[in-house]
């Protein structure tokens, strides 16, 4: 067997880890003079114990260009470039973190939404495909019915990071937008990730379930929201990196009411809502037609569409 200088390095590390007792997984030296093709590997290999082989891969290539700088095309031309401190610090830090169930979006800081990066921590939900494909729909929707109209005014309710709000300013540059969130600390990470991508959006702190709350606010052409909608009996079902990690707050409701957001944009809507005006709402695909009942209750016209996998994942209510 040829002997080469990165066997000459591991057998150098492991005696090092061994000598002192120090495991591998905590040991902030081991990718010490590793080059970039056996660092990527390990990391797979113990990604692989969590996800499947294609997330693992995946999570790996983008852990190594967020703190690396190392893009899939240099891993695999530069694959025998060594590593140096403090890289390779931060990738085992990385690796640890992940190796706890802890979202990569979450390690990284980052998440990406509708061809931005975001900031992202454990105030906010990490956005979803989903979220866009609603947000297209919003989109698409008002290139086509409002071509003739004044610039639409529009209500996102339980913002987190603001990706929806952002994403429809930068889409729709003359739009009024405003979002709305109980927590400060995902509105500071909003506000933040707005004036990274230029967009001007007018940021509010409230309970939206407190109709009180309500006066402040004028009426708008568009009130979009991706709520609260999962029951807390489901929890236990639930990936251990979302119910670990993901704020509560924004994703569980009681089993008692679990429709109460849907039932308080549809009031908020019957004194708020433009004519001509439109609700886009996120829901559970398994509740859809009960939260759709909601809204024609409140006398509005409504629409159920599918997402990219056929699930009933987003209703639009309207004024006819």
């Amino acid at each position: 067997m040829r002997i080469t200088s990165s066997l000459i390095r591991r057998g150098f590390l492991n005696l090092y880890r061994h000598s002192f007792d120090i495991p591998e997984y905590f040991s902030f030296f081991y990718f010490w003079m590793m080059t970039v093709d056996e660092v990527y590997r390990h990391f797979v290999t113990r990604l692989k114990a969590i996800y499947d082989e294609r997330e693992s891969k995946n999570i790996a290539d983008w852990v190594f260009e967020s703190i690396a700088g190392i893009k899939r095309l240099r891993r695999v031309t530069e694959k025998d470039e060594v590593l140096v401190n403090p890289t390779g610090n931060q990738l085992q830090l990385a690796l640890q973190q992940l190796l706890e169930h802890r979202p990569v979006q979450y390690v990284l800081g980052e998440a990406w939404f509708y061809k931005m990066k975001l900031k992202v921590n454990e105030h906010v939900l990490i956005p979803r495909p989903e979220t866009e494909e609603l947000v297209e729909w919003v989109v698409e929707e008002v290139r086509i019915e409002r071509a003739l109209y004044p610039p639409p005014t529009v209500l996102d309710i339980g913002t987190g990071c603001g990706c929806i709000a952002i994403a429809l300013k930068k889409e729709l540059p003359s739009a009024a937008v405003r979002a709305v969130d109980v927590s400060e600390g995902a509105l500071i990470l909003a506000r933040q990730n707005a004036s990274e991508q230029n967009a001007a959006i007018v940021f509010v702190q409230l309970d939206f379930l407190d109709e009180a709350s309500w006066d402040q606010f004028p009426s708008f052409d568009i009130i979009i929201s991706n709520p609260p909608y999962i029951p807390e009996t489901q929890k236990m079902n639930m990936a251990k990196h979302v119910v670990d990690y993901e704020p509560h707050i924004a994703l569980f409701v009681t089993d008692d009411d679990p429709f109460i957001f849907y039932k308080k944009i549809a009031a908020f809507a019957h004194t708020h809502l433009k004519e001509r005006g439109s609700i886009f709402v996120e829901v559970h695909e398994a509740y859809a037609i009960s939260v759709q009942q909601i809204f024609v209750e409140k006398e509005l016209k409504t629409e159920i569409k599918k997402d990219l996998f056929g699930r009933e994942r987003m209703i639009r209510a309207y004024k006819g």
